[in-house]
């Protein structure tokens, strides 16, 4: 008994060992080597970053400010003990957090908030993966901790959910290029995401009784409070988008 415990203790050492020496390497070696031989990115990637992080200080405010929400909401949340129904509202709350971290972000610091969303993206991906491996010493820690918030939507090998919302709210920043002319595009993640899905949600858990039809889920009074809310937070957001004038505005390129 005790040999099999020290040949299973050896053998998470050694997956540890390499999958961190294999993730040391890929972050400092090979993403910056393909991104000089490919792209001509003369300076290191860590470097880069680094320097543009602090070439303003309000992307430093950003980043405590960020961190300041998800201790505050993420924690919280975890401690929380629901049943199917308040789970899916409690899934709901990180749709208003999205919105709390995200929305000033885009009025403010838009390409700031796009290299935010591939670092977050690829952190996602690095936890994931020792989620599944099981890499000690986090990966029971991290598998505990995401599996409180699936449900149905997710596998029981891949959990999909946390990307789905950040793609969901990065994808329409990362592909709306020059949008001057359409200023709500890089908002159409959160928009749709952070305020429509979550009121429909919310007011149909709570008010809807008739459906839209009788194999659907959705109810009309949850349909109409997404449309209903959409087409109010358009309208704030582009509001104080407009009135932004006397405000230094990162460019989105």
């Amino acid at each position: 008994s005790k040999r099999i415990v020290a040949r299973d203790s050896r053998q998470n050492l050694c997956k540890a060992a390499a999958f961190y020496l294999s993730l040391t390497l890929a972050l400092i070696l090979l993403t910056p080597g393909w991104l000089f031989l490919v792209q001509g990115f003369q300076q290191h990637l860590f470097l880069w970053i680094i320097q543009f992080v602090f070439e303003e200080p309000v992307r430093l405010v950003f980043c405590g400010y960020w961190m300041i929400v998800l201790c505050g909401s993420v924690l919280p949340l975890y401690l929380v003990k629901t049943g199917k129904v308040q789970q899916i509202l409690v899934r709901k709350l990180f749709h208003i957090m999205a919105i709390i971290m995200f929305i000033p972000a885009l009025l403010l610091q838009q390409l700031f908030l796009r290299l935010a969303f591939c670092i977050a993206f690829c952190a996602f991906l690095i936890l994931e993966m020792i989620r599944v491996w099981q890499i000690p010493p986090f990966g029971v820690l991290v598998d505990s901790f995401m599996k409180s918030f699936t449900d149905h939507r997710d596998s029981d090998v891949l959990i999909i959910s946390h990307f789905s919302l950040l793609l969901g709210c990065a994808l329409p920043l990362w592909l709306s290029g020059n949008s001057f002319d359409r200023p709500l595009a890089p908002f159409a993640g959160i928009l749709s995401l952070g305020i429509g899905d979550t009121m429909a949600s919310v007011i149909g858990i709570k008010f809807g009784s008739q459906k839209l039809s009788r194999d659907s889920k959705k109810t009309v009074e949850g349909t109409a409070a997404g449309i209903v809310s959409l087409i109010l937070g358009s309208s704030i957001i582009h509001f104080f988008y407009a009135n932004l004038n006397d405000i230094q505005v990162s460019p989105a390129v």
